[in-house]
């Protein structure tokens, strides 16, 4: 009995792999845990510390800006009113464009203006907060107050001579994606334009010769399409315009009260013409106008708001070189002097 009982004993001790074993494993496991939990903590914080700084610091900087640079810019709409010689009222609506997986929130911020490749900006312009997602309309409507004249009639000649036009919005604003901190971004975008293309397709039509000289010294008026193939909207004001055929002044052209919208312009025009001298153009001995119609060159002399002149789209009208043909032969028959 003694010998079975000593068997028995020794038996239980034996099951290292059965249960009471296992249950002593596992608690030498969870003694050594409580013993060394210090430790593992602080292997847990160096890994996290070693891992988190690169992508905070690094890689979320480096995603963010890359979307930015990868977004697209679009203005769809520009109005520019109230003229004044150091300022305008602007009306912009542009669409921002992302594929982002990320939607950070893109704080407002100030940003320079300028004519793509210029040195100076001609103003700056606050561009609201927005959290861009696919495409985003952003509306901005604020007075811009011309910090560089010279700048500004630049961009206003570039706007007015070229098929196209490159605008560059530069500033520095403020991101934040999530519970991430909120980082600095260079936002740098060039936008591509639609100019005024020197007006081209201008044409004068219903052109006729008054009997007498109105009150404003106007002796001719007409009707003039003007296209105009961009997004913008410019209120001119009064605008005077010389007039000459073959470098031979004849006279003015007067606008008054001019705004170009997109599309086509239907704007009434006045005019004061030298008639002894468009006369003896036509109808000189070797005249190559017998037919009456003139290749009249139209120049811009000055623009006027309010009382006010307008340097920088005096200085645009001034640059351009239209020449339409008019019947100006038709308008002396119509009225009898010929």
């Amino acid at each position: 009995m003694a010998e079975s009982k000593a068997e028995s004993q020794h038996s239980g001790k034996k099951g290292f792999n059965g249960a009471t074993a296992g249950h002593g494993f596992l608690a030498q496991i969870g003694t050594h845990f409580k013993n060394w939990w210090w430790l593992y903590l602080i292997v847990f914080i160096a890994v996290v510390l070693a891992v988190v700084p690169p992508i905070v610091f690094v890689a979320y900087p480096r995603i963010a800006q890359g979307d930015i640079n990868d977004s697209t810019l679009e203005v769809t709409q520009m109005k520019i009113t109230d003229p004044k010689p150091d300022s305008a009222q602007l009306d912009l609506t542009q669409v921002i464009g992302t594929h982002s997986s990320f939607h950070p929130t893109l704080y407002g911020f100030n940003a320079s203006v300028s004519l793509a490749g210029s040195s100076s900006p001609f103003s700056s312009i606050y561009v609201p907060g927005v959290q861009p997602e696919g495409e985003t309309v952003v509306n901005i409507t604020r007075r811009l107050q011309w910090s560089n004249e010279t700048a500004f009639t630049e961009y206003v000649k570039a706007v007015w001579l070229n098929e196209q036009v490159q605008l560059n919005i530069y500033g520095k604003p403020e991101l934040k994606e999530g519970g991430l901190p909120t980082i600095t971004v260079a936002y740098n975008k060039t936008v591509t334009m639609k100019g005024l293309n020197s007006l081209k397709g201008l044409n004068i039509t219903n052109f006729s010769v008054l009997l007498s000289q109105q009150s404003d010294g106007s002796n001719a008026k007409g009707t003039v399409n003007v296209p105009n193939p961009s997004v913008m909207t410019i209120e001119l004001g009064n605008l005077t315009m010389d007039l000459s055929v073959d470098g031979t002044p004849i006279g003015q052209s007067h606008f008054y009260n001019m705004s170009l919208v997109p599309g086509n312009n239907v704007i009434p025009m006045t005019s004061t013409v030298n008639e002894s001298v468009v006369a003896s153009i036509l109808y000189a001995k070797d005249s190559p106008y017998t037919t009456g119609i003139l290749p009249i060159n139209i120049r811009g002399n000055k623009t006027v708001y309010n009382g006010q002149e307008l340097p920088y789209f005096s200085e645009a009208l001034a640059s351009s070189n239209l020449t339409v043909n008019v019947d100006v032969g038709k308008a002396l028959r119509d009225l009898g002097t010929v």
